[in-house]
């Protein structure tokens, strides 16, 4: 079964209560990876993925995820900025449910707008060269999306506690 979810609150549901996030930022070209502590509270850059088939990029994820003991992913959504969604958006989708498919993990469609610009600014006030953030941009917007996420799931795990 595809577990593919639009809102925190659905997929918060169906997480275990610790356990690292994989964080995808996906391009036409790259899909920037980033990955969470167990307990949820950091997302991190790990790498930007030259895109090729998906079984093998897929095979990349699974490793990272087997490694870090991943149990389940936000994918980033390109939104335009008045809310609507174009073809952008239909192929992050279309690949947040491959990913949920082929690694079985519960899938976040999370909106990306701004990411890559707050990733850029992050990266440029460490002063880092052109070349330097043409490399990791993507895997910086990758963390800037799943800290995101992660931000609304801590939220959303103490608004529960509290009622």
């Amino acid at each position: 079964m595809t577990q593919l979810f639009d809102t925190a609150e659905a997929f918060l549901a169906a997480l275990p209560s610790t356990g690292a996030l994989l964080g995808l930022d996906v391009g036409t070209r790259t899909v920037g990876i980033a990955v969470s502590d167990g307990l949820r509270m950091v997302g991190s850059a790990v790498k930007t993925l030259d895109r090729r088939r998906f079984h093998v990029d897929a095979a990349l994820m699974q490793q990272i995820g087997a490694d870090r003991n991943v149990v389940g992913c936000v994918v980033g959504l390109p939104t335009h900025i008045d809310g609507g969604k174009g073809p952008r958006a239909q192929a992050s989708k279309a690949y947040g449910r491959n990913v949920a498919k082929t690694l079985g993990l519960p899938v976040l469609l999370w909106d990306e707008r701004f990411s890559t610009v707050d990733a850029e600014r992050a990266l440029l006030s460490a002063d880092m060269s052109r070349a330097k953030r043409a490399e990791v941009i993507d895997s910086v917007a990758a963390a800037v999306i799943l800290q995101s996420a992660l931000d609304r799931l801590a939220h959303l795990g103490r608004t529960e506690e509290h009622q």
